[in-house]
């Protein structure tokens, strides 16, 4: 056994996840109170099952528009109350009532809620490794990568250091694909029929409460049920009443858990509004939606902001939305971005060679982790049809596919064979950036930079793969204090 993996089965996840909490602590401290997305109206929520001891309910006068950009224009001083802001109160109830003992306890200090984000938030980095050891058993060095791009992201430490339901949405989805990769490979494992109805209750409870989470994580649905299908009729070929019996078991606790919320809501709001977003549509006049942004801009002015800030907003645009990094940094994540493509291609090109003999149910995990990207960006792309909401953030539900995926592709990338085909890669593209767009100094200096360490790295055997690959999450990690104190803190505080 090499060095890292016994590195890799001992301290080096504690190293990630130790450095995540200190990151963490450091937003969670920092960052100015009501200064993340929605953080006053989920904290109003909780304010309000601690103080009221019923579920609210989402009434008109709940989203008020100007009065939220006057305080978010003041950077919510105190003596301007957030009492108003109400809009998330037709959201499922899990994590608000999970708040609730923190608020009382912190008698209503807002320092407590964060810190029950963080701390899911370290719970959902133990799946997401879990789930790279599941599906790169011999690959640990893999998984230390996927847990530390989501530990070290800094828009999601920004989350996860705030008042939100996020988190634990995100948690409840990892948990189940990692349930779903475990079932898929139980068939390889000759289980009994006591272990694949554990695993279906498992998947079926875990649905469950992401039903009462959040409306996103209703993506779980989807999932199991192409997983259970997969593994009975495409792997195991057994009888379609098999199918359905197994479907049952998953579909009984899933629904047991959600339909009282959801017929609370049915009685509360009616006209078939069970998850209470009709009602939440209505309420949030003001809120800029696609057709007037369509019909004031154009069309291509709407895709050129969906790509842009989507990409910024994924790495890092805090506040609400209005803390923008310094540009050089975004075309420095822009390069990283590109290696991780340009590394995956080579993954998937030299997989292709052999993928004959990849265990057919390593490539249906894989096709998993595919489909939850799929899902979770048609639901970003339809919610966008209707509201302007280019955040990157409603794409971290799908983390466990995106940080497999970036990985994956900054390992392959940064293979010492590939290091002079790269730097060869970095000079043209600053050729054809400075010729066709003009394109910045700065951005022409970092590709070269890139190029330079590429070629010192093929030629200085002294500098292993392994070290060499690390080099992106420790960058994150420099970028993630960056954007705190560089930007955060001078532009949000008071």
């Amino acid at each position: 056994m090499t060095r890292l993996r016994q590195m890799a089965r001992g301290g080096l996840p504690i190293i990630i996840l130790a450095v995540y909490f200190v990151l963490g602590t450091l937003y969670a401290l920092y960052t100015p109170p009501w200064q993340a997305p929605d953080e006053p109206a989920h904290y109003n929520y909780i304010r309000y099952l601690a103080e009221q001891h019923r579920f609210p309910i989402l009434k008109a006068g709940d989203y008020p528009a100007a009065y939220l950009e006057e305080i978010k224009a003041a950077r919510f001083p105190p003596d301007m109350s957030i009492a108003p802001i109400r809009y998330e109160f037709h959201q499922p109830p899990l994590y608000y009532l999970l708040a609730v003992p923190l608020y009382r306890m912190g008698r209503g200090s807002i320092l407590p809620l964060r810190f029950l984000s963080l701390t899911l938030g370290a719970l959902l980095l133990a799946v997401i490794y879990r789930i790279g050891r599941m599906l790169a058993p011999r690959r640990p060095n893999l998984a230390l990568g996927i847990t530390a791009f989501v530990a070290f992201l800094p828009m999601h430490l920004a989350m996860t250091a705030s008042v939100n339901n996020d988190i634990l949405a995100e948690l409840l989805l990892a948990t189940i694909m990692l349930f779903a990769i475990g079932y898929l490979h139980q068939g390889d494992l000759s289980a009994g029929r006591r272990d694949d109805t554990r695993l279906l209750v498992l998947l079926g409870v875990t649905t469950g409460l992401a039903f009462v989470t959040k409306s996103a994580a209703y993506i779980a649905l989807p999932l199991v049920l192409v997983t259970i299908a997969v593994r009975h009729l495409l792997l195991d070929r057994t009888r379609p009443g098999a199918f359905v019996r197994q479907v049952i078991l998953y579909a009984v606790p899933a629904a047991a858990l959600a339909l009282p919320w959801w017929l609370r809501n049915l009685a509360v709001y009616g006209d078939r509004d069970f998850l209470g977003l009709v009602r939440h549509e209505q309420v949030v006049i003001g809120q800029l939606r696609t057709a007037e942004f369509i019909a004031a801009h154009g069309v291509g002015t709407l895709l050129h902001d969906l790509g842009i800030t989507t990409f910024r907003s994924f790495w890092g645009q805090f506040g609400w939305m209005g803390v923008l990094l310094d540009q050089r940094l975004y075309q420095a994540l822009a390069i990283l971005s590109a290696l991780a493509l340009i590394g995956l291609g080579l993954w998937i090109a030299r997989t292709r060679q052999r993928w004959a003999e990849i265990p057919s149910r390593q490539r249906a995990a894989g096709g998993l982790l595919a489909l939850l990207l799929l899902l979770n960006v048609t639901t970003f792309l339809w919610y966008n049809t209707r509201f302007v909401q280019h955040q990157g953030r409603y794409l971290f539900p799908a983390l466990p596919a995106i940080s497999f995926a970036v990985a994956l592709g900054w390992r392959e990338a940064l293979r010492r064979r590939y290091a002079l085909p790269l730097a060869a890669v970095a000079v043209v593209a600053a050729l054809l950036l400075r010729l066709i767009a003009d394109a910045s100094a700065w951005l022409l200096l970092m590709l070269g930079l890139t190029a330079a360490a590429l070629v010192t790295y093929r030629f200085l055997p002294v500098l292993p793969e392994p070290a060499v690959q690390t080099v992106p999450y420790l960058l994150l990690v420099f970028v993630a204090l960056g954007s705190l104190f560089l930007f955060i803190v001078p532009q949000l505080t008071i």
